[in-house]
């Protein structure tokens, strides 16, 4: 019984400590990683919205070399939503910072919603158009011009990892667009 009420303690602790802990990336951070490389940007630069093990996943799935190609900004959502949680507005918070900034004046960006597999697809498809917009829109809210942002929803066709149903699926990844 021991073990159990310090594994539940330390749990918790975790817990409550992402939830009010800073964000992973300060908005210098993510200016530094997009103006960083101007003018060679390629389809790999973007930010990778989950765990750094979800990251890799998809860099091995797309053969990607293993270096890290994006920032884990956690933008999940709960089943059957486009709410946006704390943690994600803490996130987002800072990459709204990050666009304000001189340095990345220029660039637009592309604001994928994904699902799982749960539901149909043209509910999904609905549903991540609807979490895309929903990113788009705080960002908007916080002082990023919508020219420079485009809401598209993939639904299920994108997962992050091998099972379809896994919550890690339902997420909003951002990326430069380059057109």
């Amino acid at each position: 019984m021991r073990w159990g009420s310090s594994a539940l303690a330390l749990a918790a602790m975790l817990l409550t400590t992402h939830v009010s802990a800073d964000p992973l990336h300060k908005s210098e951070d993510i200016v530094k990683f997009f103006a960083g490389h101007p003018g060679n940007l390629g389809a790999s630069r973007g930010i990778c919205v989950g765990t750094e093990e979800e990251c890799k996943s998809k860099a091995e799935k797309t053969g990607s070399a293993p270096k890290k190609a994006g920032l884990d900004m956690m933008i999940n959502f709960a089943l059957d939503s486009a709410q946006l949680d704390q943690v994600a507005r803490t996130e987002l918070d800072e990459f709204a910072k990050a666009l304000k900034d001189n340095r990345l004046s220029t660039f637009s960006f592309v604001v994928e919603g994904h699902t799982d597999a749960t539901g149909s697809d043209r509910y999904n498809q609905e549903l991540s158009q609807r979490r895309a917009q929903s990113v788009a829109a705080f960002l908007t809210a916080n002082g990023v011009e919508s020219a420079r942002l485009e809401a598209i929803g993939l639904g299920k066709s994108h997962p992050r990892v091998a099972n379809p149903y896994d919550p890690v699926n339902r997420r909003v990844e951002m990326r430069v667009k380059t057109e």
